[in-house]
């Protein structure tokens, strides 16, 4: 079962997580609809839904979705920016209890928040929302750790003041992991290409959207704000940075 603590986690951080945290790539719901079977009148069930940006992609493509999220700050915030569509509609639950109706679901939808999860409490409700022969699609944007002085700088910067940066990261599931979550269900994988750029004010509230990001007050608050500027400066083109990512996609059924 996810803890109090992931699930609170983010309740001092809904503004900057609204404003600055990425999107994903509409690469990822052409491929569900063009190569995967997914259809627009699939009902798609956002699990761990936050601040409905997965659930605006969903909706985007023609879909009605129920986003399913713990946090009550972060749920608010989804139905303040989404709830006037008719399709969407917001439900206090978690991944191992959504409230959701048995055989409710086509698609289920994971968008960063995997990690967080316990995979066989999660595994167990997924079977039962699900339709027979629905699909789960667990995703996340994963960031660059190399490639440019930029993201190098950055990956250094979160080591070196971030809370519980190695802990955090270290969740984040790979492939092996998630063909033996899916086990006979696993289908296929994908990665697409996206990325953010971002002047220094939007670079900073990236930073400060994140869980393992020490707040005003703490004593690694203002060296590491005093960094980012420092790193911002030195790779800067035109005012901006590109802030990197590969999306990863993992899909199949929960038998």
């Amino acid at each position: 079962m996810t803890d109090l603590q992931s699930t609170e986690r983010f309740s001092n951080r809904v503004a900057d997580y609204v404003r600055y945290r990425p999107t994903y790539p509409t690469a990822l719901l052409r491929w569900l609809h063009d190569t995967q079977g997914v259809t627009p009148d699939w009902r798609v069930a956002d699990i761990g839904a936050g601040t409905g940006i997965s659930s605006k992609m969903f909706l985007d493509g023609g879909h009605a979705v129920t986003a399913v999220e713990p946090n009550a700050a972060m749920r608010e915030a989804s139905v303040s920016w989404l709830g006037s569509d008719p399709r969407f509609r917001a439900v206090d639950g978690r991944a191992d209890a959504t409230t959701l109706e048995n055989d409710s679901t086509d698609l289920i939808s994971v968008a960063q928040a995997f990690h967080w999860f316990d995979p066989v409490a999660t595994r167990r409700e997924f079977q039962r929302i699900l339709r027979k022969d629905g699909l789960a699609a667990i995703y996340w944007n994963s960031r660059r750790l190399t490639g440019t002085p930029f993201l190098e700088g950055y990956e250094a910067l979160l080591q070196t003041y971030g809370t519980d940066y190695t802990s955090v990261a270290e969740r984040y599931a790979d492939e092996p992991r998630m063909r033996e979550w899916f086990g006979a269900g696993w289908r296929t994988t994908a990665q697409f290409d996206h990325c953010q750029l971002l002047d220094f004010d939007a670079l900073r509230g990236r930073l400060m959207s994140s869980s393992y990001a020490p707040k005003e007050g703490h004593p690694n608050h203002a060296p590491m704000i005093e960094a980012l500027r420092k790193l911002f400066d030195a790779c800067q083109a035109d005012g901006k940075v590109s802030f990197d990512y590969d999306t990863r996609v993992y899909l199949g059924e929960v038998a």
